[in-house]
């Protein structure tokens, strides 16, 4: 067997599913079609059951918690994206995909160096980039910047108001600043 058939484990962003509302069907296959490691919380458990995902884990303060055979359990106390976001490092993943409802940049800043991780709501896809960052878009694409940047310099892109900058024209955008990351959001 030739080295491009073998899937290697952790290969791909695991899936971490807190909330559905809002995210469309289409964009959940696109992101499966890969076979993710698929973790939800329990309160999504029997939707994300409903709609036959595969459950890797579930995130739930029950550890009788009943769930698919081969399902681990993930217990959490306080903070289940925390939890799962330490317990995704842990286990070596490079990348997680998150579905939920709200960001707010705490929950995400300090894993930022540890796991590439990109956060989808609705329609929206939102992921840390540093300084530096380059990125082809078609003109007319929106980009939002979602806290207070520093000395923040762009090229390719103009401005719309305080946070909604847009791509002037077919072709690459781009960011320098003086902080570490900053998180944007573009449409999907």
């Amino acid at each position: 067997m030739s080295s491009h058939h073998i899937i290697r484990e952790k290969q791909e962003p695991a899936l971490l599913i807190m909330n559905l509302d809002g995210f469309e069907s289409e964009n959940l296959g696109q992101i499966l079609e890969w076979s993710p490691t698929v973790i939800v919380h329990e309160d999504i458990y029997d939707l994300a059951d409903s709609l036959a995902l595969k459950v890797d884990g579930v995130l739930t303060n029950n550890p009788d918690f009943f769930a698919q055979e081969n399902t681990r359990i993930i217990l959490t106390d306080t903070d289940p994206l925390e939890d799962c976001l330490k317990y995704l490092v842990g286990e070596g993943y490079p990348a997680v995909n998150i579905i939920t409802k709200e960001f707010t940049l705490k929950d995400y800043a300090l894993f930022v160096d540890d796991i590439d991780i990109v956060v989808f709501i609705a329609d929206q896809k939102i992921f840390p980039v540093r300084s530096g960052f380059s990125k082809w878009q078609p003109a007319g694409e929106s980009v939002q910047l979602l806290h207070e940047i520093h000395n923040l310099s762009t090229s390719g892109l103009v401005s719309k108001d305080e946070q909604v900058l847009e791509t002037e024209k077919d072709g690459f955008y781009s960011f320098t600043f003086d902080q570490p990351f900053i998180f944007i959001s573009e449409k999907i």
